[in-house]
């Protein structure tokens, strides 16, 4: 048995779009990724993605909207200091991801300036397959309960730090 604890972390952005109404962009994962699970009831999650090497974080993030969702009218509004969590048990075949003891993350709050018609989670962009096969605007502090609970607490920690940015704009 390996030793999990002994694993680094994979350098991770995580992305709050905020709406003009002050909800937050969640995606339903509707396959698990390696130790990504997805838990019946509970497959929505905000959008996330790994770091390039070589690339600033706040680079990655308007790549991974954009990979992720089609979004590419957001601008940076806030960002968390890094935070950490663990993937669980994970037994299965070979997998990218399995190389790490989970994810740490930087995340940042994006105001979304687009309109709705170019959110789409299911196209291919970057030969990267769609996470996501559905989307919603959800309130901020209610998006810890709808995810994994492995996640949880980054959520948490997230909705606290972004709480000043769920306010609606009009």
């Amino acid at each position: 048995m390996r030793d999990v604890a002994a694993l680094p972390y994979r350098r991770n952005v995580g992305i709050a779009l905020f709406s003009a109404q002050g909800q937050v962009l969640i995606g339903r994962r509707f396959r698990d990724d390696g130790p990504e699970i997805v838990l019946p009831g509970l497959e929505w999650q905000m959008p996330q993605g790994g770091i390039d090497e070589g690339e600033e974080p706040a680079v990655a993030v308007m790549r991974e909207l954009w990979e992720e969702t089609g979004v590419t009218k957001a601008e940076i509004i806030g960002e968390t200091d890094w935070v950490t969590y663990d993937f669980p048990p994970y037994d299965g075949p070979p997998h990218r991801l399995a190389i790490f003891r989970g994810q740490r993350q930087k995340w940042f709050a994006l105001r979304f300036l687009g309109d709705e018609s170019e959110i789409d989670p299911l196209a291919v962009r970057n030969d990267m397959p769609p996470e996501f096969d559905a989307w919603r605007w959800e309130r901020l502090d209610r998006v810890a309960d709808l995810v994994v609970p492995f996640r949880r607490e980054v959520y948490r920690e997230v909705a606290s730090s972004f709480a000043r940015f769920a306010t609606s704009q009009d």
